[in-house]
Formats: C-alpha cells, sequence, structure tokens
C-alpha cells in the first residue's frame, strides 16, 4: 500500500512564527538544507519522514496535527461560499481550492470573512426600512458566525479550558462546593430562569424544573465564569474577536466549555468512552450527563497524543437548520442553511426515543457510520414550550468496530450507503431525488417534452 505524503507548508510555517526562528535555524534544527526547508514550506515537496522525526524529537510537536482537518474545512466553505449566486463567472475548480487552502490559508479565510461581511450587509439592505438609522447598521461579521468559526477552526478544543476544567475535577469538589468556597451561595426555585447570579450579593438562582444534569452544568459554567475569569479573558484576548458581542458570546462558549470538560473529565471520559464502545446512555449514567452533552464531549477528545475517535457532532431543529455543529472529520456541514435532507438526522424526529444508525457516503466517496435521536427538552411545565432537536453523531466508518452502534451492520455492502452530501450548491450528484436547487459546478439540460425527478439534467 502506499504512503500518503503529506504536504504541510502551512504549518510548518506558522510553528516556525511561533518559535521565532528564521529559516535558516529552523532548517539547521531539523537537519535539512534551506532551500528544502523552503519547497516544503511552499508545498513545492511533502514533508519528508526525517522532517516529522525532528518536529517531533526537537520541538515536541504532535505529528498529527500535520493531517488537521483545516484544508477540507476551508475547501467545504470556500465551496459553499461561491455557490452565492453573486459570483457569475466560472466557479474555480476543486485543485485549484484545494491549492490555495493549503498554500494560503489565511487568504482564504479573509475571503469567507469578506463573503460572510457581504451577507450580512445583504440581509440588512433586504430590510432597509428597519436598518436606516441604526447604528449597528454597519459591515461586520455576525457574532454568532464568528465565534462558531472561532471553535470550528480550533477543533473544538480548547487544551487550556480543557486541562483547567480536568484539574478542577480531580480535586473531588461538587460545583456547589467549590462555589461556596467562593462565598456564592446557591438557590433553587420553580419560578427562577434557568440561571442568575447577582454579583453584588453573590447570589445564584438556579430553576428546580430543570433536569439535575442541566443544573449541575449550570453550577459549573457559572463556576467557570467566577473562578476561570482570567483564563477565559486571556483566551479570548488571543482569539481577536471584532465586536463586544462576539467577545461575550464567546465567553459563554468557553464557560460551556469549561463546565462539559469539568463534568466528564478528559482522561477518564476518554478511558470510560473506549471501555463502553462509546455507549452514550452508560457514558450519560456514569458522568451524570445528558445524551446531547455526551456526544458533544465526545467531538472535543481532540488533545495532541492522547486523541480519542475524530467524530463530527451536529444539532438541528425541525425546520432542519443546524444549530450546533463541529467536524473533526472531514465531512463538513453547510455553513448556512440546513443539513442533507438524507442525512438520518432529520428522520430522528419521526422515531422519539429511538437511536437510528445509518451507513452514508459523501461525493468524494467517503464513508461514514452515523446514529441520530432526538433530544426534546421539555419547559418544566404543563404550558411552557418543549424545544425540539435531533443531534447527530458519526465518524469514518473505519472507526466503526470501536462503536457498539455499528454491530450487526453489513459494512462491506456496496448498496448499504445513503448518499448524502454537503449542501445542494455544492453536491455533484447528478440524480439526487431530493435535489432543491442546481449544482454549481454542472452544466443543465433542460427539455420540455422530459420530465425525471428533477426539470432539468445535470451534466
Amino acid at each position: 500500500m502506499a504512503v500518503q505524503k503529506i504536504y504541510a507548508g502551512a504549518k510548518l510555517r506558522e510553528l516556525r512564527v511561533r518559535l521565532s526562528l528564521t529559516q535558516k535555524v529552523f532548517a539547521q534544527k531539523l537537519g535539512v538544507s534551506l532551500p528544502y526547508l523552503n519547497q516544503m514550506e511552499n508545498n513545492n515537496r511533502p514533508v519528508s519522514t526525517s522532517v516529522v522525526l525532528g518536529l517531533a524529537q526537537e520541538f515536541g510537536f504532535d505529528v498529527t496535527e500535520l493531517q488537521s482537518g483545516d484544508e477540507a474545512r476551508l475547501v467545504g466553505d470556500m465551496r459553499e461560499a461561491l455557490a452565492d449566486p453573486v459570483f457569475t463567472g466560472d466557479a474555480p475548480q476543486l485543485p485549484d481550492l484545494r491549492l490555495a487552502a493549503a498554500n494560503a490559508p489565511t487568504l482564504a479565510r479573509a475571503f469567507l470573512d469578506l463573503h460572510a461581511a457581504y451577507r450580512q450587509t445583504h440581509e440588512r439592505l433586504a430590510s432597509l426600512d428597519e436598518a436606516l438609522g441604526r447604528e449597528d447598521a454597519r459591515l461586520a461579521p455576525s457574532p454568532w458566525e464568528e465565534v462558531r468559526d472561532f471553535f470550528h477552526y480550533c477543533d473544538n478544543y480548547i487544551d487550556a479550558v480543557d486541562r483547567a476544567a480536568e484539574r478542577f475535577s480531580s480535586t473531588g469538589k461538587t460545583a456547589e462546593q467549590a462555589l461556596g468556597d467562593l462565598g456564592v451561595t446557591v438557590v433553587r426555585r420553580t419560578d427562577s430562569p434557568l440561571r442568575h447570579y447577582d454579583p453584588a450579593t453573590k447570589t445564584l438562582v438556579l430553576s428546580s424544573r430543570a433536569a439535575p444534569a442541566t443544573q449541575t452544568f449550570q453550577l459549573l459554567l457559572q463556576l467557570a465564569l467566577i473562578s476561570q475569569e482570567k483564563l477565559l479573558g486571556a483566551t479570548l484576548d488571543l482569539a481577536r474577536f471584532q465586536s463586544p458581542e462576539a467577545r461575550g458570546i464567546a465567553l459563554v462558549g468557553l464557560a460551556n466549555y469549561f463546565a462539559g470538560a469539568a463534568l466528564m473529565p478528559y482522561g477518564a471520559f476518554l478511558q470510560a468512552a473506549q471501555d463502553t464502545r462509546h455507549d452514550l446512555e452508560i457514558l450519560s449514567a456514569l458522568f451524570g450527563a445528558s445524551l446531547e452533552q455526551v456526544a458533544h464531549r465526545l467531538s472535543t477528545l481532540q488533545r495532541p497524543a492522547a486523541k480519542g475517535i475524530p467524530f463530527f457532532f451536529v444539532r438541528v431543529d425541525q425546520a432542519g437548520t443546524i444549530t450546533k455543529r463541529h467536524s473533526a472529520t472531514t465531512l463538513q456541514f453547510a455553513r448556512y442553511g440546513g443539513a442533507c435532507p438524507l442525512w438520518n438526522v432529520h428522520a430522528a424526529f419521526e422515531t422519539p426515543g429511538q437511536f437510528l444508525r445509518q451507513l452514508a457516503e459523501t461525493p468524494d466517496g467517503a464513508r461514514y457510520f452515523c446514529l441520530a435521536r432526538d433530544v426534546s427538552k421539555s419547559g418544566g411545565a404543563f404550558n411552557a414550550p418543549t424545544r425540539r432537536y435531533a443531534i447527530g453523531l458519526g465518524c469514518e466508518v473505519r472507526h466503526a468496530d470501536a462503536l457498539v452502534y455499528a454491530d450487526h451492520m453489513d459494512r462491506a455492502a456496496p448498496d448499504a450507503y445513503a448518499p448524502i452530501g454537503i449542501s445542494c450548491r455544492i453536491c455533484e450528484r447528478k440524480s439526487c431525488h431530493q435535489r432543491s436547487v442546481p449544482p454549481l459546478e454542472r452544466r443543465l439540460r433542460v427539455d420540455p417534452d422530459r420530465r425525471g425527478v428533477l426539470p432539468y439534467q445535470v451534466d
């Protein structure tokens, strides 16, 4: 079997700049010539075996990071952005996009930021009457999308926060005990919102209607906001968000991250996940967490030198809109709108309380094992609204033996795999019966005298 060549010029440059080394010194430490290093940094040559060893031995670099999913994410995001009707010319070919993602990732991200700003402005102009005269009617990225992309390109793993949460968990204290040590009084009331903290009186009020796992999570979240203020602030400073709103959303996101990591500490959770073959219900009982919290935590197990299975995780609402998304695999999700309708996560609403299993194949030939389930959230009272979501969790099918859910599935049968995609505009399948709009990179033929599944044919 041929060894896959690794082109990681951007990663090499990033490491060298972070270490404040010149190309000459970096080349000497890796034991290669200056021209050879220059060629590797520009992706004219693959990273050699000796350089991989040098990175690990000389700098303690986790060489698995050389094959991170950043390039695939950038390619998928650029293809989706280029599907926007504003681009009227011929779309760049896939090899060109891959070249841009590999050689100029900063430029690729700048393009995505520019397109996101365009979408934001276009949406505001669509409601011009409301936007006129408003101070915030300016060109700026959506704070929510900015934070989403921050976690997306961090592989949803924040090392410093994760380790801080694990250290807290090792103390053996509950969140309520730790808050008490900080002088915080915890009160539970039926008429309270989910969580409300008054810093003046140091009183934290929780809703007694919330599930026990939710209450524990909210206690840990508030503990993070109080006890980890400096750590969270330093992480936010490094991210350089463009607005106070984005920074505020990210602060809550990081506190949520701490809560999940403290509830399910990395080492113990990784071992339990492997021992139970990733049985979500057993893990939920072991760690006192909800199924959604467990599934989300599984998608964050990307600590260097101690990685778990690279999972994707997604949550969708009943309209098919993606409300949470993360992928440590090559599978990417649409940045805007919903997921592929052929994916089993949509069917989870029809079978409440059951796990749905699916073998799926994307247009690039990659195969995945997919798990889906509904996660309805009661409001805690008869007249309170119920929030209905479905979660999807999955991995490349080569990891399926490590999942109890994949047992007794015929993974060798070619026709066992459902043909899913990312979004219709960038899906290359010609005859999908669920296609809503034509694909970007294909020509159409329209015959008034012929009608198949679609009102056109895709060349």
